[in-house]
């Protein structure tokens, strides 16, 4: 079902090996501003590529992508390969050390009416035009996106592990994670890799909007060539596969901040007590025990008082019979329709562009800002199961944004990928 190949990687040139951990970034939707700031000093560090620093950043990123080529700040691997990629990393609490395991290749950019790659959020134009506007003056891929393919019998784990016993790289990045990678070039284990994707549909984890930019570049491409075989090299886009089905791939929750609220504390929870039971909490650090296995329930929090919000059960019938029950048993459904939408008045389709909304990783940053006054109040919430993202993503129904946060992030610069056709032609009919 699903097409993939080999890649011919983009590296930097093993000069740079000692330093690869300066020259990694982290992707251009999660970085800070601070970050930014710190990355850009670095002249080599792959953020002026992912995110062109300027007003005009598709035209940045080609000066810097040309200059670099010419000065052989990065190389190409002539022979395409699956590129190994293992991330070690601990939670906290977690007393074993996790490893999330995966491969890098390139697939081809399907429409989603394609139904071969499945999403769970949607996109906003305008930043999948960005995108756009930079793939199509670059033609370079600074970042994988991230794909899930589910396989309960791990076929391709004894061919990654033995590629990561001797890896191309081994660094720990800026979340504190060991990343590690390794190659594969042998034609004979390749066509292993292909063939058990073949049989997969891939749900797209992370960077739905760089892979929208890459079906719209594709859908222009094609327009404009007559010729055209569906065999190009702009019709592919780079990926970082890994198993669904593995223990170790970890989805953390994102909370929700709200910001110039109409309504004040006393109205919000006048208001939400038609959709929601309410329990006052004496202690904010309760939250998370208090929510952690109770369906549909989040902690809401004020600058003095903190909550226990959990939907009353008959409610979820006003959902509507046309929502398939995958979707309504998703708490981040519940908490944008009934307590964003009925609760705050932000309708569902305004929700994703509000200037009231803002989302955090960081609990005590939630509470911070809370308690600054900076943010009205902020919403606690838990994870999203993997059986419910699999689930929902096979309905053809979307979640709210930001509503996984899969960790660790694949990193930017430790390879890249060329979809510009000299870079990117090779004999790829050998690995069928």
């Amino acid at each position: 079902m699903a097409e993939i190949l080999p890649i011919k990687g983009w590296r930097y040139h093993s000069r740079f090996k000692k330093n690869l951990d300066e020259l990694t970034s982290p992707l251009f939707d999660v970085v800070s501003e601070k970050q930014r700031i710190a990355l850009y000093e670095n002249p080599y560090n792959s953020i002026h590529i992912s995110v062109p620093f300027g007003d005009n950043p598709e035209i940045r990123g080609r000066e810097v992508l040309e200059k670099w080529k010419s000065e052989k700040v990065i190389v190409q691997d002539q022979i395409p390969g699956i590129y190994v990629y293992y991330q070690y990393f601990r939670l906290p609490g977690q007393e074993h050390e996790s490893c999330r395991k995966g491969f890098i290749a390139q697939i081809k950019a399907y429409d989603w009416d394609e139904e071969m790659v499945l999403r769970h959020e949607n996109t906003i134009v305008k930043a999948v035009t960005d995108r756009t506007d930079i793939l199509r003056s670059t033609e370079f891929q600074p970042s994988p996106t991230h794909g899930l393919y589910e396989d309960s019998d791990h076929q391709l784990d004894s061919y990654m592990d033995a590629a990561i016993e001797d890896p191309i790289y081994d660094l720990e990045d800026y979340q504190g994670v060991r990343e590690v990678m390794g190659l594969i070039q042998d034609a004979g284990i390749i066509r292993e890799f292909l063939q058990v994707i073949q049989d997969k549909v891939i749900i797209l984890a992370d960077g739905h909007h760089r892979y929208q930019s890459a079906i719209d570049y594709r859908k222009e491409k094609t327009v404009a060539n007559p010729n055209h075989t569906g065999d190009e090299a702009y019709n592919y886009h780079m990926m970082y596969f890994t198993n669904a089905l593995s223990l170790d791939l970890k989805i953390l929750p994102t909370h929700r901040l709200f910001f110039d609220l109409e309504l004040n504390e006393e109205e919000i929870i006048h208001k939400a007590q038609e959709y929601f039971i309410i329990k006052n909490l004496n202690d904010v650090e309760e939250i998370g025990e208090l929510i952690l296995q109770k369906k549909w329930a989040f902690g809401l929090v004020f600058k003095d008082n903190a909550y226990k919000i959990r939907l009353i059960p008959e409610k979820i019938e006003e959902f509507g019979p046309d929502i398939p029950e995958v979707v309504k048993e998703v708490d981040l459904m519940v908490l944008h329709y009934f307590f964003i939408e009925k609760v705050l008045g932000i309708s569902y389709k305004d929700q994703r562009l509000s200037d009231n909304i803002a989302y955090e990783r960081n609990l005590n940053r939630c509470f911070a800002k809370v308690n600054s006054g900076t943010a009205s109040c902020a919403v606690i919430t838990k994870d999203v199961p993997m059986s419910q993202v699999l689930g929902v993503c096979k309905s053809g129904y979307t979640m709210p944004q930001k509503s996984t946060y899969f960790y660790p992030k694949a990193l930017s610069g430790l390879l890249f990928g060329s979809i510009h056709q000299e870079e990117f032609q090779f004999p790829y009919q050998v690995f069928k």
